[in-house]
């Protein structure tokens, strides 16, 4: 009997041949490009392989891998959709669906991230995940955010408005008394939560305990003195075997929220996260991340980061000091984070990285008001001091929310004007994409009323 090349246990499927709460889908760009002594390529046949390394075979064949565990155990190729491309080169969008028998009895991160981005990433000459789908029965196994979006509004007591953060600079040296002299002074100016830079960890002059004992206390104090309350983000990333535990000591020290870097890992995010006694939202920091981003795109990270329990995060934005992603994927990130998935809380979006007081209405036109933007140099940096720095953003924040232009804002409030002044105002680019020219536009053309 002569032997199909495309194994019916792996190709004869769609969307419709699914029971779709039995399997994650991932979507794929693969291109592949042949050499110059070959005249033919066979994409199914790399497609093939590709959804063999994410389940269960080898370069050879075994008699043990039988048809009854190709079927049951091996990914399904849904689709296959050819992106036109020059001679010698094969693209497209591929959707694998990966079988949950596979790791059902012990559903976990490690295991789900070796199917859907194992061995796949090696093969192709360019690829990159697009997007993953999670069925609720996977989704049922995972907590989270703890709070979210609405609980740490609740936790503040501030809704209506996006909130802004300090981000604690230099990003390491200063002592504890200097880090909580800086923080005292952005939340007496209304910063609504402060957070240790991604690179402070335990530093000889600065120890973990010191510093949140005395940016605690000068936070208390600002409460006092103003009473608007402040959270503090304090970085605990650290070994996978000693970070619950570090997590746990600041709760009981008192800990309004921690920081926590990718680069300690997705199932290190969902341990703590689920740890009932670890009660602090937590900062989720992406440095790290970005090294995955040329094979998995921004929105399937953050997907699997809110999976895990973020309760904020930062993101990309076009506006950012630091480009990662184009402006379509880096509003899909926020959408990603704030829409309805299951029983999973909303996770805070946070455009990041070099963001200033004047970026304020683009931002809202582009998040709404459930966003968080941190400011290090954008607020540190004001020429009238801390305080005025983070003075500067709410004001912008409350005249783009009172309907004013912040040009209008920047005459009101002299704070606001220091920093309009210092990095500028910046409106968000207008396209006449879809339409013959901006004469055929109805924002945009002649009125022809004279």
């Amino acid at each position: 009997m002569v032997k199909e090349l495309y194994d019916p246990h792996m190709f004869n499927y769609m969307w419709e041949s699914l029971d779709q709460d039995r399997f994650v889908v991932g979507t794929y760009y693969i291109e592949d490009t042949k050499e110059e002594n070959i005249d033919f390529i066979d994409h199914l046949a790399q497609v093939q392989r590709l959804a063999l390394e994410g389940s269960t075979a080898s370069w050879m064949e075994v008699k043990e891998e039988t048809p009854e565990v190709r079927e049951r155990l091996t990914s399904k190729v849904l689709n296959y959709l050819e992106i036109p491309a020059p001679k010698g080169t094969k693209k497209a969008i591929v959707q694998m669906a990966f079988p949950i028998a596979a790791w059902e009895e012990n559903v976990n991160v490690p295991m789900l991230l070796l199917s859907i981005m194992g061995n796949i990433p090696a093969f192709p000459t360019n690829m990159r995940m697009l997007d993953l789908f999670i069925p609720k029965s996977v989704a049922n196994k995972f907590n989270g955010p703890k709070f979210g979006i609405e609980g740490i509004r609740n936790k503040l007591g501030v809704h209506g408005r996006p909130l802004i953060l300090q981000i604690i600079k230099p990003k390491m040296g200063m002592t504890p008394e200097e880090t909580a002299a800086q923080v005292y002074q952005s939340a007496l100016g209304g910063a609504d939560l402060v957070k240790d830079d991604e690179m402070c960890s335990e530093l000889a002059n600065c120890p973990f305990e010191a510093r949140l004992e005395a940016v605690l206390k000068a936070l208390g104090r600002a409460e006092r003195e103003t009473g608007h309350k402040t959270l503090y983000m304090v970085s605990i990333t650290d070994e996978v075997d000693r970070v619950a535990d570090k997590c746990r000591k600041a709760v009981q020290m008192g800990a309004t929220g921690l920081l926590f870097a990718y680069s300690a890992g997705l199932s290190a995010l969902k341990v703590i996260a689920d740890d009932p006694t670890i009660d602090a939202p937590i900062l989720l920091h992406v440095s790290h991340m970005l090294a995955l981003l040329p094979r998995m795109n921004f929105p399937v990270l953050s997907k699997l980061c809110r999976l895990c329990g973020a309760d904020m995060m930062l993101t990309p934005s076009i506006w950012s000091s630091i480009p990662v992603a184009s402006m379509e994927e880096s509003q899909r990130v926020g959408q990603t984070l704030t829409a309805p998935f299951y029983h999973i809380k909303r996770t805070w979006p946070m455009p990041a990285a070099g963001m200033y007081p004047g970026l304020v209405e683009v931002l809202m036109q582009e998040h709404g008001i459930d966003f968080i933007v941190p400011a290090g140099g954008g607020m540190l940096g004001h020429p009238m001091g801390y305080k005025q720095g983070a003075m500067a953003w709410r004001q912008a924040i409350d005249a783009v929310l009172a309907g004013m232009t912040l040009q209008e804002a920047a005459i009101k409030y002299p704070e606001f004007g220091a920093a309009a002044k210092q990095w500028g105002i910046r409106e968000r680019p207008q396209t006449v994409w879809g339409y013959s020219g901006a004469e055929y536009h109805p924002k945009f053309a002649d009125k022809n009323l004279g």
